[in-house]
């Protein structure tokens, strides 16, 4: 490198020190310097798939019907841990299989959206689809993880998000990670700043899942509270803060319920818009009466052997596929609320004014 930088000088300089009508510089002289291998422009990283969603529609009664939606319906909010090629617990998924379940949810016309976007009912996706919250807790290294060239390893949760979202282009590059102390298997703040910004900057949802994945169910208040807020603190470094959503370690509530919807610690607060579980059905509606922001329900991605013949993802996602009726479709408006005129009652009266009955 510093024979390079030399050399340039030299050739500056002699092109200063010929005067006019002297004799210019020889053809070896003009040759250009050329850069070392080390100098070489990095390869171009690809581009990945975009989260933005196409502009809303203005929805009438009759794109309402024509789109049969139903915007009191089930939303799956799925629930992913690790992210292994060979699994050890049951909660375990592999890449194949994360993959395999992707492909199906795209293929029948669910739109991935964020637990932020859910809970506060700004569900934009395009008319006749269906929301889905992928959701993955505790923060774990092979949820997400960056390259050389700065890009997700296609191993990793995200990487295999991206990868489907190329192949179908109407599934939403969109999720939620749930994280603890070490978010990604990083010790670093430096390195957990760059990946949490990684994630934020492309539309994905980091959020608070307590400092070190406590059992609040046994804990005071107190002690809930701090685990909240020390979470809350570190997001905020991290770039990430203040956290919309919350889900339960274990799926355990706190006592009272409340506190781990709000509250302070050390002259620090935190509030969230919702609060998630750990299974083990589809969420009701957001604009449902039956809503419960404290208690958020979620499916467990798995198979369907011993508990799960009934409460994993793929028995809940075989039965939405038999009930369509049950489900969320969108009307493609996030200002309105559509829903069949029989099931008007189902909506909360403050959402009375949104509402389109057909």
């Amino acid at each position: 490198m510093a024979n390079v930088v030399v050399a340039v000088i030299a050739l500056v300089a002699l092109f200063v020190m010929v005067p006019g009508g002297e004799e210019a510089p020889t053809s070896a002289e003009r040759t250009p310097v050329r850069a070392s291998p080390t100098q070489a422009a990095a390869p171009k990283a690809p581009e990945l798939p975009s989260a933005a969603l196409p502009p809303p529609v203005a929805a009438t009664e009759e794109s309402a019907r024509k789109a049969k939606a139903n915007e009191a319906g089930l939303v799956p909010v799925i629930m992913y841990h690790r992210i292994v090629k060979k699994r050890v617990a049951s909660i375990d998924r592999t890449p194949k299989q994360m993959r395999k379940e992707l492909e199906r949810l795209a293929k029948a016309g669910y739109v991935p959206i964020t637990a932020k976007e859910f809970a506060t009912g700004n569900i934009a996706v395009p008319p006749g689809s269906y929301p889905v919250v992928l959701t993955f807790d505790d923060g774990h290294e092979t949820h997400f993880a960056l390259d050389d060239q700065g890009m997700p390893r296609p191993d990793t949760a995200v990487g295999i998000i991206y990868d489907v979202a190329k192949r179908y282009p109407g599934f939403r590059p969109v999720a939620t990670f749930w994280v603890n102390d070490q978010p990604f298997g990083h010790e670093e703040r430096a390195e957990q700043a760059r990946h949490v910004r990684w994630l934020v900057e492309r539309g994905f949802e980091v959020a608070n899942h307590t400092i070190g994945h406590a059992n609040l169910g046994v804990l005071g208040k107190k002690a809930v509270r701090e685990q909240i807020v020390r979470a809350e603190r570190m997001l905020e470094k991290l770039g990430a803060g203040p956290s919309a959503t919350f889900a339960l370690p274990y799926g355990n509530s706190a006592r009272p319920r409340k506190t781990a919807r709000s509250g302070t610690w050390d002259g620090d607060s935190y509030a969230f818009k919702g609060v998630f579980l750990a299974g083990a059905e589809p969420s009701r509606s957001p604009f449902a009466k039956d809503f419960d922001s404290l208690a958020i329900q979620r499916i467990q991605s798995n198979g369907k052997k011993g508990e799960c013949r009934r409460w994993c993802s793929t028995y809940w996602l075989e039965w939405l596929d038999k009930h369509p009726h049950m489900r969320f479709t969108s009307d493609g408006d996030p200002r309105r609320i559509s829903v069949p005129v029989k099931l008007r009652g189902n909506i909360t009266s403050k959402q009375a004014e949104k509402l389109i009955a057909y």
